[in-house]
């Protein structure tokens, strides 16, 4: 075959065979299917546990407790919650202390005089009852100084509203942000091994098969490294965003729409810097391959990405503050850091792209050192190569 402007797009075929031998893969294929089911099916499990509606049984003693249940309901209910306070009266504090110890109810609530009242639980408070239940004693109590005193209750309760400002308005909540920085972390690191761990054996399958020798004699070896490496970013990438995307239609479909719009701009970016990320680390996969004789050799050969990659996923789930920053500049990092950021609302709108510009000089660098190795190494076949090793021999 004549080697020259024809041979410069014959990256596409080993791409194209690339993709369409993960596709047939039944393996793969199923794992896809089963990950996207496990996101949605567990999103509406949390949606729909979270959706239930929280039923607080009360044991209550003394004629005014059944209203003050009453307006706990109430102001549970302007509070647009889905707790309900139920009522059960019996005849007094031991009957009630008994129903709370035999567990058949949640609290209970009792008089005590002089100073109003006094829930009992077993073994810790319920916050819902701790909070309805004494705002609604409170404001029984309120309305009744009230009428004593000969005012209403709007003219004692005058100077002492409160309005709330939010600074971040639509930001992300912090226990969700933590979610979503835990999901990107998780996503890479499930991409990176799946995919990068493909190329690698690959390679060193082909090397040791010595089917590497007739291609080699058919293409240049450049257009052989980015043709796997273009297919399986590719498959990455797809599969990729099917998982986000099973991901934001599960969170729309628990309630969580004011915030959507953010978290999907960040997986929108996560995306976009997984792709870009993924270009270097599927060539140092390739390289990780081509320095093997035989697949055993893999475990060694790819140990140093195995800990980048692992590295990158701690940063990703356990970094804050200003190491989360820090992380988010430096390149392959970048990939979780900068969208969890996002997600939480702490990035300005430039710094993404300053990130993404890092990581492409970044990218380009070492894919450019990658290709080098990867083609002086790839017809060693006397035995396992170093990097440095690898750099040493003529091309």
């Amino acid at each position: 075959m004549p080697r020259g402007r024809s041979m410069k797009g014959v990256w596409r075929i080993v791409a194209a065979r690339e993709i369409v031998v993960k596709l047939r893969d039944r393996n793969f294929v199923i794992s896809t299917v089963v990950t996207v089911v496990a996101i949605i099916a567990s999103l509406a499990v949390s949606g729909f546990l979270s959706s239930r509606p929280d039923k607080i049984d009360v044991a209550i003693a003394g004629p005014e407790a059944a209203v003050v249940v009453e307006t706990a309901n109430s102001l549970a209910s302007a509070a647009d919650t889905d707790t309900t306070f139920t009522g059960h009266t019996v005849a007094d504090r031991a009957a009630v202390e008994q129903l709370v110890r035999d567990d058949a109810v949640e609290v209970g609530l009792v008089p005590a005089q002089p100073t109003g009242w006094q829930l009992i639980g077993k073994t810790s408070e319920n916050d819902d009852a701790t909070t309805y239940i004494t705002a609604a004693a409170q404001q029984i109590a309120l309305q009744r100084n009230a009428a004593e005193a000969g005012v209403s209750l709007e003219e004692l309760a005058r100077g002492a509203a409160v309005s709330y400002e939010l600074l971040a308005q639509g930001a992300v909540d912090p226990g969700l942000s933590k979610i979503v920085a835990f999901v990107f972390a998780f996503l890479f690191y499930l991409a990176s091994v799946l995919f990068g761990m493909s190329i690698a054996q690959s390679v060193v399958e082909e090397k040791q098969n010595r089917i590497v020798e007739i291609l080699a004699s058919a293409m240049p070896l450049r257009q052989l490294l980015i043709g796997k490496v273009a297919g399986n970013t590719v498959l990455a990438f797809m599969q990729l965003a099917l998982f986000v995307g099973a991901g934001l239609a599960g969170l729309a479909a628990t309630g969580k729409g004011a915030q959507l719009g953010q978290i999907a701009g960040a997986a929108g970016w996560f995306i976009v810097f997984f792709l870009v990320g993924f270009l270097a680390l599927a060539s140092l996969w390739a390289v990780a391959g081509s320095l093997s004789t035989r697949s055993e050799d893999l475990q060694s050969t790819a140990t140093p990405l195995s800990m980048l990659i692992m590295i990158v996923l701690f940063a990703g789930i356990f970094l804050d503050g200003t190491g989360r920053v820090i992380a988010s500049y430096i390149p392959i990092t970048s990939i979780v850091a900068m969208p969890s950021r996002l997600a939480e609302g702490t990035a300005a709108w430039w710094e993404p792209f300053l990130a993404l510009a890092l990581m492409a000089v970044a990218t380009y660098g070492i894919v450019i050192v990658a290709e080098k190795i990867y083609r002086r190494s790839l017809m060693q076949t006397q035995g396992r190569l170093t990097m440095r090793q690898a750099l040493a021999l003529e091309e």
